[in-house]
């Protein structure tokens, strides 16, 4: 369940509201395209400007549409603990596969502030845990001690790592049996070189089958084939994550390769015109745009 590649799913938008219509289509885009797993509702599905019911809504809605054909890893998680929990006691009822944990954002945790959210998340929802170590977006970051200490805890049974730091993903591997996930599109390939399985992609939202192509190179352990993909998607990958503050520029693109509209809620705004320039001639070099 928790390898190769995984969107990380936009949530598109239609004169403010969700367009569940176009939800499906990306669905089933990425079921025809041989992804291993779609995440809804995270950082690049826009979460914290959905609402309560909306965000369980997408959740469901993305459920309902891969009818169990591939794992659905729901994006639950929260700054607040209680809120976490009912999140993801929701996607388990519903029929989510295992849910994507993201590190408490803007009230900043302690190690031990870390642990306990995560642990009691575990004990109070019998699913499948990811956890989502991401200090950039939420001003604070586990520690390999404290993701050790949460690897003791059955249901925790994998890492999104988005930290960067490729000691930190080899002190993870070292010392216990998490799966690594890469965050980072552009890290995918160096992080599979010290025990990484994957990775949870924006890019793949347009070019699913060149990351698959990519990552299964990657569980083949040929790691040398994997490097002509990584060198392919470097630029383009690398774009949609330093270009703007993730999603703007992924549904910028995605709206030039009319697979959904641009519109995000603010305080998310569009990309600028000169950076929207510059992204159509990174798609048309990709080959993605004539």
């Amino acid at each position: 369940m928790f390898s190769g590649c995984m969107v990380a799913l936009i949530t598109p938008f239609h004169d403010g509201e969700v367009d569940f219509q176009t939800l499906d289509e990306l669905v089933e885009f990425h079921l025809k395209s041989g992804t291993d797993a779609i995440v809804p509702v995270g950082t690049t599905g826009e979460s914290p400007t959905l609402d309560y019911e909306e965000h369980k809504q997408v959740i469901e809605r993305v459920v309902h549409a891969v009818e169990g054909r591939i794992p659905v890893i729901a994006g639950t998680g929260s700054n607040s603990t209680a809120e976490a929990i009912e999140l993801t006691a929701h996607a388990k009822k519903v029929g989510a596969d295992a849910s994507l944990q993201v590190c408490p954002y803007y009230n900043k945790p302690t190690q031990e502030g870390f642990y306990q959210h995560f642990k009691a998340i575990a004990e109070e929802v019998d699913i499948p845990l990811v956890l989502y170590n991401i200090p950039s977006r939420c001003g604070a970051g586990m520690t390999p001690d404290t993701i050790v200490r949460l690897s003791e805890i059955e249901n925790i049974v994998a890492i999104k790592e988005a930290t960067g730091s490729l000691d930190q993903a080899s002190e993870i591997a070292s010392r216990c049996d998490l799966t690594i996930l890469s965050g980072d599109d552009s890290l995918t390939l160096p992080i599979a070189s010290v025990g990484g399985k994957g990775v949870i992609s924006v890019v793949a939202n347009i070019v699913p089958t060149d990351v698959k192509a990519m990552t299964d190179l990657i569980l083949e352990g040929d790691l040398v084939s994997a490097r002509k993909w990584h060198n392919k998607l470097f630029v383009l990958a690398k774009s949609l994550l330093s270009m703007a503050t993730n999603p703007i520029p992924i549904k910028a693109a995605m709206a030039m390769l009319e697979m959904a509209s641009e519109e995000m809620r603010l305080p998310m705004v569009p990309l600028e015109d000169g950076k929207r320039n510059e992204l159509r001639k990174i798609l048309t070099a990709y080959g993605l745009l004539a």
